[in-house]
């Protein structure tokens, strides 16, 4: 049964930092790219980065120069590092991963329960 569990959310005032991190486990034969997402109450859940095995970023526009993701492959582990919060960046944030089972022979997308991150003005 594969497993994405998100850890590092909290409360912080504006202007902050806080690292995420997500663990994929669970009978996983090889993790592709990796990828955080966000929902905010009332609105739905939008992309904030991605970061492929080679470690090649992609962010949204709302979050660039402020957010790095990063990933430690031998540890099935990817990382957001979230800095100059603000009130807006209050969301539930997911990790994905793109992965293939023992056996499989495909790559199949697995989300995290989510982790809640609230920025206070």
């Amino acid at each position: 049964q594969v497993q994405l569990v998100e850890s590092g959310g909290g409360l912080v005032q504006a202007g902050g930092s806080l690292r995420l991190s997500c663990t994929a486990s669970g009978g996983i034969f090889s993790v592709n790219a990796m990828g955080w997402y966000r929902q905010a109450p009332g609105k739905r859940r939008e992309l904030v980065g991605t970061i492929t095995t080679g470690g090649t970023t992609d962010y949204a526009d709302s979050v660039k120069d402020r957010f790095t993701i990063s990933r430690d492959n031998a540890k099935n582990t990817v990382y957001l590092q979230m800095g100059s919060l603000k009130p807006e960046d209050t969301a539930v944030y997911y990790c994905n991963g793109e992965i293939m089972l023992d056996g499989n022979l495909g790559y199949s997308k697995y989300w995290g329960q989510g982790t809640q991150v609230t920025v206070s003005s």
